[in-house]
Formats: C-alpha cells, structure tokens, sequence
C-alpha cells in the first residue's frame, strides 16, 4: 500500500509534467535546466527555480533522488541552463549534506515556499557553470 509521501509525490509529479511544465517552458524569463536521459540519450529539459550567485547556480529538488532529472544528473552530471534567455554549461553537484531546508531561505521566496510545501526528499544541487 503506497503512504502518504508515495501518494504526494506521484499526485505533484503528474501536475508538474502535464500542467506546469509545458507552460513554465515557454516563459523566457523561466530558468530551465537540460539534462540528458539516462537511458534514451535524449536531453530532457526541466523548468527549475534557484538563484545564480557568481559562477554558481543553486536549487532545490523537492523530490529529491527520486526526481527524474537527477537521476539523470547521476548518470552524467555534465548540464546546460538557460537563463534570462541565454544557455549556459556546466556541472551538476548534489548535495545530500547541505542543509536544503537552510539553503532554501537563500533562493528566490515563490519558488522556495513552493518546494518547501510540496517536498518530501529536499535534495540541494549546485551547478557550476562554465560560461
């Protein structure tokens, strides 16, 4: 029998790939982050919410190792991002022993609100760009 957490993250997941994504997608001013599929080969790009500070950009998965796109990140953490319009390479790193919760009051208040209240792994990621 699946629990609450099971429940909660298939509820938002199904929300966020059929409702929210296609739309936050086409937003120029949304940061997205591409990835490449773990197994297709294929990149997968993710509508994501942080702050870039210097040549770092910091997030938050509110899902954590179960979130697609850091499998992904597992399988090969090289990445672009695109913000403000313009895409960027770099280099993902997950953070299990940062404090998400304590890095979460350090990013941009909607989104961080949003993840806090629908999170249930809260897993930090910092991508270090190259450009």
């Amino acid at each position: 029998m699946p629990n609450k957490r099971d429940i909660q993250h298939r509820v938002v997941t199904t929300l966020q790939r059929r409702v929210g994504n296609p739309i936050l997608r086409r937003l120029p001013s949304q940061p997205l982050l591409e990835t490449v599929g773990r197994v297709s080969g294929q990149p997968r790009i993710t509508p994501i919410g942080g702050r870039r500070t210097g040549n770092e950009f910091w997030l938050v998965s509110e899902f954590g190792q179960r979130s697609q796109y850091i499998r992904n990140i597992n399988a090969n953490n090289q990445v672009r991002l695109r913000l403000h319009g313009r895409w960027h390479t770099g280099t993902a790193h997950l953070l299990p022993d940062d404090d998400a919760r304590a890095r979460l009051l350090t990013l941009p208040k909607g989104n961080s609100t949003a993840v806090r209240l629908v999170g249930t792994d809260l897993l930090t990621v910092r991508i270090d760009l190259d450009n």
